[in-house]
């Protein structure tokens, strides 16, 4: 998938079709000239409604068309029959995609299970036919409803990425070539910032044929909560990791001011996210010599007191088998990742 091609926000206007007319026909056979009433209800407008689809990655197959109208229900007719209702439209999502109300921002709701439908725009209710007006006085009534109107919105679809591991991490601190080297996904990676410029989803396979899924997230800068960078357009897809990865690279000036500053824009934009439990890599490790590392481990220790924290190297393949038995016992809540 492309660049271009990752699509995770887009406005839509949805419309639902308009409830059939009833009829207000009267019976007329060949021997029962003055039949009474027998006019048939309106069919139900169609609905628009939202279907999750686990295939879908990206709202890309929606970006050209930001209008959905179902049909009309149609009209009732002679001998008690009903119109037919009218034909719904479906509109396929990803998991993880939000639904909000364009004009006040409220979530309506989220979809998160595969199969999952849920109605945005609800088809307007059929006419009732003349038959239902007939009483002991009124014998024949020669009238009926005509359908309900149907419904009209506008809606802002959000996609938040599934994952169960986000990596976190300032522009070039080599999450993409992580990404590259313990899953099969393929990111694109350069010696410049912002080389991502949309989540990158891996599943990294694990022992015994399990496995679990890891989003590369665009590069944090400061002032990110408040829109700077890439701003929200990359922090909303973290809400839904249930562990994050701070990736921090061994030559950074400081270590923990780093992590430090990527937690408190996390802080910033959704105080939950502190809940999510952390792990703290420490990258390009291979730069290291095992007396320097020595020595940066004892300072790391006092700094990251109750934080787990590791060396790694992407390209010399170090600490690699480590990090994913950390990360699955993390996601598994084994004992070993307290």
């Amino acid at each position: 998938m492309t660049e271009g091609n990752f699509v995770d926000y887009v406005k839509i206007h949805v419309s639902s079709g308009k409830g059939g007319k009833g009829s207000a026909h009267m019976r007329r056979e060949k021997y029962i000239p003055m039949g009474g009433p027998d006019g048939g209800d309106g069919g139900r407008g169609g609905h628009v409604i939202l279907k999750a689809n686990k295939n879908l990655w990206t709202l890309y197959h929606i970006k050209f068309k930001r209008h959905f109208k179902a049909e009309q229900g149609g009209a009732g007719s002679k001998q008690t029959s009903t119109g037919a209702d009218g034909a719904d439209v479906y509109i396929e999502v990803p998991l993880g995609t939000v639904v909000r109300d364009t004009e006040t921002q409220k979530i309506l709701f989220e979809i998160t299970e595969d199969g999952e439908e849920r109605i945005v725009a609800k088809g307007g209710k059929g006419g009732l036919g003349n038959s239902h007006f007939k009483t002991a006085t009124r014998q024949t009534p020669r009238y009926a409803q005509p359908g309900l109107e149907g419904e009209e919105a506008d809606i802002t679809l959000e996609l938040k990425v599934l994952a169960d591991v986000g990596l976190v991490g300032f522009p070039n601190a080599g999450k993409s070539t992580l990404l590259s080297v313990i899953t099969s996904a393929k990111p694109k990676i350069a010696n410049y910032e912002f080389t991502t410029l949309k989540p990158n989803l891996g599943i990294v396979k694990y022992r015994d044929f399990q496995s679990f899924v890891v989003a590369d997230i665009p590069g944090i800068i400061e002032g990110a909560a408040e829109g700077r960078g890439l701003g929200h357009y990359f922090l909303r897809h973290i809400e839904r990791n249930s562990t994050l990865l701070f990736l921090i690279p061994a030559d950074a000036n400081d270590i923990k001011e780093q992590y430090e500053i990527l937690l408190d824009e996390l802080r910033r934009y959704n105080p939950e996210l502190l809940d999510k439990q952390r792990l703290v890599a420490i990258s390009k490790s291979d730069m290291l010599d095992e007396e320097l590392k020595t020595e940066m481990k004892a300072e790391l220790d006092k700094q990251f007191k109750g934080i787990p924290y590791l060396f790694i190297s992407s390209v010399a393949q170090q600490g690699l088998t480590e990090l994913k038995d950390k990360l699955w016992a993390m996601l598994n809540e084994d004992p070993i990742s307290k």
